[in-house]
């Protein structure tokens, strides 16, 4: 009788999860699709020479000084129709330029022109620069480029950083893309100059996954949605028929993890970027809250509510038991990996009030870091592994980083409420959400480690909740 019983719960609780995911599945829109591959190739002028990134890194945040780069037009061998613009090859070369300008302003290293205001060089000056063009226009590096149609409609971008004082070739590199990926052609010159110039990784050519929200105040409706770094490209994955929070990449770019109120308690999905489908993380009644990878992509954390007390647990990504990290009255959250895997920061209220504390990865030697007087709130580990950005609340909400010891806090954002820090691929900048104290609106910001730097990001609705993803492969 205890068998059948057993089997009978069993099969109730299949039936569940099944028709939870099927209702799930009829949330989501189109496949994302990712496009074509980017093609490295050699360009006009190569001689196979190999060249690395200039030795350094930027480590000091207050005295770097901004480096002058021109940026003009991209020029083209022929003026050819393209699918990548109405008008031609020779106003896409314009258009390159304008996002490698945008993409290398406002990040506290570069101060560079764009094309709009600067000559336009022609096609056989690319490999070859007309010198006495740019040394009075106080610019220390010129970039030049150049896009050509092929035959196969694909096009080809070539890009070359120079220096503008000692007359020299810094760097070249091309790419074939198809006309629908000219934006990751753009993107990877950024990159090229970025990591050329600073020695650091660079974090151009990557998305964002976010919480996009529309609606009444009492009503949002929240979707789960993608865009390029720079806010282009912007698309819906989920249709809003459950509510969607707290998007993150996997390690390997090719999954996004979200939580999911499809049947009113938040479920933990997984979605699978390259063939539109999805699945549950968990098989379970309990609400499941906080995903987060693992470093090496084979662990998903995640938080799990059973009888009132919310403790952090970890689940292998092909499925399998739960292992329980934490286990102390009160709601432990927000766990987030050190870079080397070894380590997790989350917050808990264990104390009294949300603190942030940090256990070895198998939740032995906790021990609280935040003792500032304020609370802290949804820790991200930095990339480089030195600090870890949280939510510091102190009356307002702001963004702030401290070191893994709970040491050197810095504020880098006075807005009313901002909040949910991520960091760039190369741990230099952050993104977070920032809410009007008037009317409620949520939109998508970023700030570098000085403080000194931000910049709205534009996406068509309200937004919240951001997660960056590593540089696409």
């Amino acid at each position: 009788m205890k068998t059948k019983i057993f089997v009978t719960l069993i099969a109730g609780l299949m039936a569940t999860s099944a028709s939870i995911t099927t209702a799930q599945n009829q949330d989501l829109g189109e496949p994302l699709g990712e496009g074509g591959e980017v093609e490295d190739i050699a360009i006009e002028g190569d001689d196979g020479e190999e060249l690395g990134p200039l030795r350094g890194t930027v480590t000091d945040e207050s005295d770097w000084q901004d480096l002058g780069i021109a940026i003009p037009s991209f020029a083209t061998d022929a003026d050819r129709p393209t699918p990548a613009n109405s008008d031609g090859t020779a106003a896409l070369g314009r258009e390159i330029a304008r996002v490698i300008t945008a993409n290398l302003r406002n990040n506290g290293l570069f101060k560079p022109t764009g094309p709009d205001s600067l000559p336009e060089p022609r096609f056989q000056q690319i490999t070859a620069p007309s010198w006495s063009s740019w040394t009075g226009r106080g610019a220390e590096m010129l970039v030049h480029g150049y896009v050509r149609a092929r035959g196969d409609d694909r096009l080809v971008v070539g890009c070359y950083l120079y220096d503008v004082a000692l007359q020299d070739e810094l760097i070249r590199e091309g790419w074939v893309v198809r006309p629908a990926d000219w934006r990751r052609a753009a993107h990877k010159c950024s990159d090229l100059i970025y990591a050329r110039l600073t020695g650091e990784s660079p974090f151009f050519d990557s998305r964002i996954a976010y919480i996009a929200e529309t609606g009444p105040k009492d009503n949002r409706v929240k979707r789960l949605a993608v865009m390029d770094s720079d806010g282009a490209n912007h698309r819906f994955l989920t249709l809003g028929s459950a509510t969607a929070l707290t998007p993150r990449y996997s390690p390997d770019y090719s999954k996004i993890l979200y939580l999911s109120y499809v049947d009113g308690n938040p479920r933990i999905y997984v979605y699978d970027i390259g063939s539109g489908q999805q699945t549950l993380v968990t098989e379970n009644q309990n609400p499941t809250l906080a995903p987060r990878w693992s470093p090496d992509g084979r662990h998903i954390l995640y938080s799990m509510a059973v009888a009132g007390n919310t403790d952090i647990y970890r689940v292998p990504v092909t499925g399998g038991r739960s292992e329980r990290l934490t286990n102390t009255p009160g709601i432990d959250i927000g766990g987030s990996y050190s870079p080397d895997g070894r380590r997790i920061v989350f917050e808990s209220d264990r104390s009294g009030t949300q603190q942030c504390y940090i256990m070895d990865a198998d939740g032995s030697n906790q021990r609280r870091i935040t003792f500032f007087g304020g609370r802290c709130a949804t820790p991200e580990w930095s990339p480089r592994g030195d600090q870890i950005a949280f939510t510091r609340i102190a009356g307002d909400f702001n963004v702030a980083v401290m070191t893994p010891s709970g040491g050197s806090l810095r504020v880098l954002t006075n807005g009313w409420q901002d909040e949910a820090p991520t960091w760039a691929p190369n741990g230099r900048i952050i993104q977070f959400f920032r809410t009007t104290r008037d009317a409620g609106r949520s939109s998508l910001w970023q700030v570098d480690l000085t403080g000194r730097n931000e910049r709205r990001l534009p996406t068509p609705v309200d937004a919240s909740d951001p997660a960056w993803g590593p540089i696409r492969p």
